[in-house]
């Protein structure tokens, strides 16, 4: 839990100070005193009697009762410390600089526990330990730099790396980013990312409160916790973008499903994402450029106005533009006719709007209010000027400026001169602006803001589940992949249409079964992983003699245990399936069926519950989409079928979350009905 005494605490003992400042200890309560904390400033040191002009206490145990406790000595003597602090001088926020604890050892995992236990006797706040400190409007109790100038209006940041914090602040500050708080959270020992977050949550203050937030995360620990309060704090107006690091897998995951085999970690962070509305980020550049688009008013639609000066930016930003979806709409009315009489001879209004290297500022305000105003084709607006200095910008900029205070539409100001006009950018940004030195990373950046959806928490609706017999039919079975009459009756409890099917395990059966469900029929063996690729599916068997002969052959066929027969339906191939992955809860999963699942690798992913808002746009998102649509006259998949089988396996892991693994593959979609042909379920019970 976050105390009052971590956020604004009334003392802070620096225990481990030092005169030396390229020392944690020392450059941490040089940052302290210089950051003008207002409270009161203690230090210990058993070999000092005064650090950077405070009183050490040379012993711990004579220090006053102090709120917030900075600790920068060897990890071993860590918990004796907190544990007379805590009881002795009733201090109840820790951060924690030191290494040697989990990030090192099973010893130091040992010793963070231990500090963990004894904090959380009091109820009292961990930072770290291994961390880098935390910015706060308080106190800067942080041994790095940079330290910007903390402004309410900025980025609360919180990141699992101090280094990497201290980088991309490095590195957005001179592009103007500002920032509110940033915590460093180190091992993450008592709070993570996930626990600051809810924090930022809990205490938001739609007047006070920054409504950017931007999180380095290298371990999601919680991510029922952190899918809760992203959500939430998206809904309260904030926007939220994170890079997730550690995506890729070495080698091939041990899942005998298709499904299973498709999951990871890393698609179901991308999933959690999604569903919170996070906007994911995979480096430090693109992390501080979403941020950056972040720090403007929301685009509202996807149609952009390009105003510049310079041709091949303004090329490279519509082709950045157009791949990420967004449109740069052919402006074409007497209003346009009319602006292009107030520009010099040879500019252009089509859009991208040039006004040449002539173009003077007078002109480029002009242009913006006609943006502003008359193109109602317009959503917003990217100003692309630089210099190759002749002359300064400083006019020009000012009217920038101007403009963007007043505007109705989102400007987004591409000022790529930050050398020859250093000057003229540096005035700009310090006027409260963001600059976006490069046009592609501002257009890659505001597609990807603008295609991240709103967040899409749903709860699942047991009505359209018959949970009584789901039940029955886990409860009775064990552990591993059910009988084929089992899944039968779960996909019927669940609402999920299927064909009519029998399994046979003699051949009469198998030629009554085929004459009963009317040939031609599709035989496939019940119990290897792969049916296909072991010869076991016979597709078009159209008579009692083919159904005799396949059934002496695949009856052979090692690992099978009987045959399964059902009618020969036609219909585009499509598949759902889920995936139980670690904390994150059952990953569902929907694509092209039969061998493309495998061949295409076209999925797309959703944490369940999952209603039909998500359903649908999990249907969408596939790169396939055309097929499901229906393409060159063959016909389609009817989508809100596909989407309700989706919802009702979401409905259905929710009452059984036993189940594994489990596939639906394929399923059949035509514009009329969608059924399921094969299925497999596992389950493991009390795990």
């Amino acid at each position: 839990m976050i105390t009052e005494q971590l956020i604004n605490p009334r003392s802070i003992v620096v225990i481990g100070a030092s005169n030396d400042v390229e020392k944690p200890g020392g450059k941490i309560l040089k940052n302290l005193i210089d950051g003008n904390f207002k409270g009161n400033i203690y230090v210990s040191n058993p070999k000092e009697d005064e650090i950077q002009g405070v009183k050490s206490y040379r012993n711990p145990d004579d220090l006053p009762q102090v709120d917030l406790a900075i600790i920068a000595i060897a990890a071993k003597y860590i918990p004796d410390t907190v544990e007379l602090l805590t009881t002795k001088k009733d201090t109840k926020a820790f951060i924690i600089l030191s290494a040697g604890f989990s990030e090192e050892s099973n010893e130091g995992k040992l010793l963070e526990d231990k500090v963990v236990a004894i904090i959380n006797k009091v109820n009292g706040s961990l930072i770290g330990p291994n961390c880098v400190g935390i910015l706060t409007p308080s106190h800067h109790s942080i041994f790095t730099l940079p330290i910007p100038k903390l402004e309410a209006k900025g980025c609360d940041f919180i990141s699992g790396s101090g280094a990497t914090a201290c980088f991309i602040m490095e590195a957005g500050i001179p592009k103007g980013l500002t920032f509110a708080n940033v915590f460093s959270v180190g091992n993450s020992a008592q709070m993570g990312v996930e626990e600051i977050l809810q924090y930022m949550d809990e205490t938001f203050d739609p007047e006070k409160s920054s409504k950017v937030k931007l999180l380095y995360i290298e371990t999601i620990n919680k991510p029922e916790l952190l899918l809760k309060h992203a959500s939430s704090l998206i809904k309260k107006g904030c926007r939220i973008a994170a890079v997730k690091a550690g995506s890729s897998e070495e080698g091939s995951r041990a899942a005998s499903s298709h499904t299973g085999a498709l999951a990871s970690s890393d698609v179901a962070v991308d999933a959690l994402f999604r569903k919170a509305g996070i906007v994911r980020c995979y480096g430090r550049e693109e992390l501080i450029s979403v941020a950056s688009v972040f720090m403007y008013p929301e685009l509202k639609g996807k149609n952009i106005a390009i105003i510049t000066h310079a041709g091949g930016p303004a090329v490279m930003l519509t082709d950045a533009l157009s791949k990420g979806g967004l449109k740069i709409p052919h402006i074409e009315s007497p209003k346009a006719k009319e602006l292009l009489e107030q520009l010099f001879a040879g500019s252009s209004v089509a859009n991208p709007i040039d006004f040449l290297a002539t173009g003077t500022a007078h002109q480029l305000g002009i242009i913006i209010d006609y943006c502003d105003n008359y193109f109602d084709e317009i959503d917003g607006i990217v100003v692309i000027f630089g210099t190759p200095g002749l002359f300064k910008l400083y006019d020009v900029y000012n009217v920038l400026n101007e403009k963007m205070k007043t505007a109705k539409k989102p400007i987004y100001p591409v000022l790529p001169s930050t050398l020859t006009a250093k000057e003229e950018v540096e005035d700009f940004i310090s006027k409260g602006w963001v600059n976006f030195p490069d046009e592609v990373t501002l257009g890659n950046a505001l597609s990807k803001v603008y295609n991240t959806n709103k967040p899409l928490t749903t709860l699942y609706c047991k009505d359209h589940v018959d949970v009584g017999y789901i039940r029955a039919i886990i409860d009775s079975n064990e552990d591993g992949y059910l009988k084929p009459e089992a899944v039968q009756a779960l996909l019927d409890a669940a609402g999920i249409p299927r064909a009519g099917e029998a399994v046979v395990a003699d051949k009469a059966s198998a030629v009554e079964a085929a004459t009963k469900l009317g040939f031609p029929v599709v035989m496939k063996v019940v119990g290897p992983v792969h049916k296909s690729d072991v010869g076991g599916v016979v597709l078009n068997v159209n008579d009692a003699d083919t159904v005799k002969k396949e059934f002496d052959r695949m009856i052979k066929i090692k690992d099978t245990t009987a045959i399964l027969i059902q009618p020969m339906l036609s219909g585009t191939q499509i598949f759902v399936g889920a995936n139980y992955e670690d904390k994150f809860g059952h990953l569902i999963m929907c694509g092209l069926g039969g061998i493309f699942i495998e061949v295409l690798k076209d999925v797309s992913a959703a944490i369940a519950p999952v209603g039909k808002v998500e359903a649908t746009q999990m249907i969408k998102n596939l790169k396939s989409y055309k097929i499901i649509q229906g393409v060159r006259g063959q016909e389609g998949v009817n989508e809100e079928m596909f989407a309700e089988v989706i919802m009702s396996l979401s409905n259905l892991l929710m009452v059984a979350p036993e189940i594994k693994e489990m596939d639906i593959n394929p399923l059949l979609g035509k514009m009329d009905k969608v059924v399921a042909v094969d299925a497999r379920i596992r389950i493991e019970k009390n795990k």
